[in-house]
């Protein structure tokens, strides 16, 4: 089984429930300022979804490049933490915690950039 296939289809069906779940269901329950953060949490994760199916198709033909994995993995981590902390504090308002969405985009942009370096060998 390829894993990142896995993932990537899964997560990419949680985004659209999510994006669906906010155009939805909070809609009415939520500001327009946090039902924008949901959105752009939902709109990351769709993203980073597709990303892990890329990751996933590439690593067929590249099953030896050990950067791709972790490209992917990363991809993940950014989905829990940016996404994560993006829905959480839309549906809470806690706010203290956007002091890690940031750490979800890092992740992001560190697999996006290790995908590049795979790349350029």
């Amino acid at each position: 089984m390829n894993q990142f296939l896995f993932l990537g289809s899964i997560n990419a069906a949680i985004a659209i429930m999510a994006g669906a779940f906010a155009a939805h269901g909070l809609k009415s329950r939520l500001s327009t300022h946090y039902l924008e953060v949901f959105q752009t949490g939902a709109q990351y994760h769709f993203y980073h979804a597709l990303a892990l199916l890329i990751v996933g198709i590439i690593i067929q033909q590249f099953p030896e490049q050990g950067l791709l994995k972790w490209s992917g993995y990363l991809f993940l981590l950014g989905i829990l933490l940016f996404s994560g902390s993006l829905y959480t504090l839309s549906i809470t308002g806690i706010t203290w915690l956007g002091a890690i969405t940031p750490l979800g985009g890092v992740a992001f942009i560190v697999g996006w950039l290790m995908m590049a370096v795979v790349f350029l060998k």
